[in-house]
């Protein structure tokens, strides 16, 4: 036999079986690991459940001066208004949902929910298009324009 006969018969055998043993271990491994890891819930994270602390059903009714008026829903009574030029993010905001309104053929029939939560979230939700903002996302400055609203609706009663 030829040493290029050798070295060719040499690797006629695929992966040495050592490289075969330590793969099978490093998945059996990852197997086993992943396992515990769900049974113990090592590496979770788990949400803590938050309710519903207070909820406002809320129409915006643009003006012809540029403001929007702020309306309980339910009962119809004012809750605030936004001037002219002041409070950006709830423009923007209420313009962008609007917006997805109009191009899904929706009009405004149905208020949005303002929520507050246990934890001290803020949510801005419209039912009619499935779309929930969490409005602390966009800072405290932010979400504290729409948090005012709930006081406004306590002095309001």
């Amino acid at each position: 036999m030829s040493t290029g006969e050798k070295l060719a018969h040499d690797h006629d055998g695929g992966i040495p079986r050592g490289v075969l043993l330590g793969a099978f271990a490093l998945v059996c491994f990852s197997i086993i690991a992943t396992a515990a890891a769900r049974v113990s819930d090592v590496g979770t994270v788990h949400m803590p459940q938050r309710k519903a602390v207070e909820i406002l059903a809320l129409t915006f009714i643009d003006r012809d001066d540029g403001g929007i008026d702020v309306i309980n829903y339910n009962g119809g009574a004012p809750v605030s208004s936004v001037e002219p030029g002041t409070n950006g993010f709830i423009r923007a905001t209420l313009r962008g949902l609007a917006q997805e309104r109009k191009r899904s053929g929706i009009g405004p029939r149905t208020p949005f929910l303002l929520t507050r939560w246990t934890d001290g979230a803020i949510t801005l939700e419209d039912r009619e298009t499935s779309r929930k903002l969490d409005l602390d996302a966009f800072g405290p400055t932010n979400a504290g324009a729409f948090a005012r609203l709930f006081n406004n609706e306590e002095r309001a009663r």
